[in-house]
């Protein structure tokens, strides 16, 4: 290839194309652009990059190995994504789902139930490193359980994530939190403890709205809550045994077993708990009378891969006790595939790389430098849809402008994360943003202003740097 000489205006069509027909598809669809037109529009969008790309004389070739290579990096999150379908519909069939509702109705006011949200979600993604396996498991139970509480989902969501990504954020087993000291040329846990100074107000931030919002939102679920314990248990066998599953499957990342390899046996052990506890709901699901092994290995292989709906006496419980399977994961799958299709053509043609050039130019000083670094991280993730490459792209850009200002790694690090790693699932059609809406089966546009601590931390770094707060020069 021809050294590349995409101008500015080019780089960005694609772009603004882009937006601007995502906006008018969100408009006519609603929640439901995810169904397939939003997928659709990203590839348009792929192709009026492809044809800058065959302006510029760049190869077919070029591009479609570029999108090979997209397709590649996310093949792990999309295994990930049929795996959590799976686990989800074992947890239903066996109670485990159902359990954490139910304990949780308990335990759970609604005066408290956003800020312990946070704060639960926090711990568990601090232990295991990973926010999609925070959302899967614990923050589909807490949705549930917010949901019978009458508390808006997108609130609840806003709590999961917010909470899921603090832990993301600082935990040394996260794969962002050690890809950016890498990136930066800095060291894991220095990285940490700078994350820290922005990173700990923030959630406190966070912590802070969600308490005034759990006093000033009213709720009707409280006085139903009786009527919802009495549905359970009547379709249920309720019991602690249940939470060795979820427990199981945490420790098992504690100790850094391969998420696939984690949820695969949290999938197969709710599918042995379903045999156990819940023999009466592998009947009603195959409508038979005995529970042959043919009828019980049927019903669980309905309930991991395609919908299982389990019909109690209470309406609120019959919206909530439903599971698309793997089934239910193909949409997000395929708005992933679109995406990394996209993300390819505008690596390849050298659109991603112009617009971060560009940023860096703009930079005359620390702040600007700074918010230079965070609007290159949107940007990729608004273009290339992958918190991992806005992290890689930026990083590998403006390293060398932070050595030149001598200004440590930990800075370039710690906004590649409060920029980067937060912002991804605040996007649509990014595959985090895509996976949570999936996972927690609410829309991004119905969480976005709830999930404060993700939008707020950018703003967290550059008052740091407009204060020259905490901004370590380089020994």
């Amino acid at each position: 290839m021809k050294k590349n000489d995409l101008s500015l205006g080019l780089a960005t069509i694609p772009l603004i194309f882009l937006v601007f027909l995502l906006s008018i598809n969100v408009f006519i669809y609603g929640d439901n652009a995810l169904n397939g037109s939003n997928q659709f529009i990203l590839l348009i969008g792929g192709a009026v990059a492809a044809i800058i790309g065959f302006y510029k004389n760049i190869p077919y070739k070029t591009m479609i190995k570029k999108i090979a290579k997209n397709l590649q990096s996310v093949t792990g999150a999309i295994l990930i994504l049929l795996f959590v379908g799976a686990l989800a519909g074992s947890w239903l069939i066996s109670g485990i789902i159902p359990a954490m509702i139910y304990f949780g109705l308990k335990i759970l006011h609604p005066t408290i139930f956003l800020p312990a949200s946070v704060i639960i979600c926090a711990l568990i993604s601090l232990a295991t490193g990973s926010s999609w396996t925070t959302s899967a498991t614990v923050g589909i139970a807490l949705v549930g359980i917010g949901t019978v509480l009458e508390i808006p989902s997108g609130m609840i969501a806003g709590a999961v994530i917010s909470g899921a990504y603090f832990g993301d954020k600082l935990s040394p087993l996260s794969d962002t939190t050690n890809l950016a000291p890498a990136m930066a040329g800095g060291e894991l846990f220095k990285h940490i403890r700078y994350m820290t100074y922005t990173t700990i107000p923030s959630i406190l931030i966070t912590l802070f709205v969600f308490l005034i919002i759990s006093f000033t939102i009213t709720t009707t679920g409280n006085t139903e809550t009786n009527e919802l314990l009495l549905a359970i248990e009547e379709k249920f066998t309720i019991n602690i045994w249940l939470f060795s599953v979820p427990i199981s499957v945490i420790v098992l990342i504690i100790k850094k077993t391969p998420p696939l390899i984690a949820l695969l046996i949290g999938t197969l052990m709710g599918a042995l708990f379903a045999l156990l506890f819940q023999s009466q709901i592998l009947l009603e699901i195959t409508g038979s009378d005995i529970l042959y092994p043919s009828v019980a290995y049927q019903a669980i292989m309905n309930a991991m891969t395609v919908s299982t709906e389990i019909a109690t006496s209470n309406i609120l419980l019959n919206d909530l006790f439903v599971s698309g399977g793997m089934k239910g994961m193909l949409g997000t799958i395929w708005l992933i595939i679109c995406a990394m299709v996209f993300g390819g053509i505008m690596d390849a043609i050298g659109a991603l790389s112009r617009i971060s050039s560009s940023l860096l130019n703009w930079a005359e000083n620390t702040f600007q430098l700074f918010a230079s670094t965070i609007a290159s991280c949107l940007a990729v993730n608004l273009t290339a849809s992958d918190q991992y490459l806005s992290i890689v792209i930026p990083g590998k850009m403006f390293k060398k402008a932070y050595e030149q200002r001598k200004l440590a790694p930990e800075n370039l690090s710690r906004t590649l994360e409060d920029s980067g790693t937060v912002t991804s699932v605040l996007i649509p059609w990014n595959t985090c943003g895509a996976y949570q809406s999936g996972v927690l089966n609410v829309g991004v546009g119905e969480y976005f202003i709830f999930a404060i601590f993700n939008w707020i931390s950018p703003f967290m770094t550059l008052l740091y740097a407009a204060l020259n707060i905490k901004i370590l020069k380089k020994s």
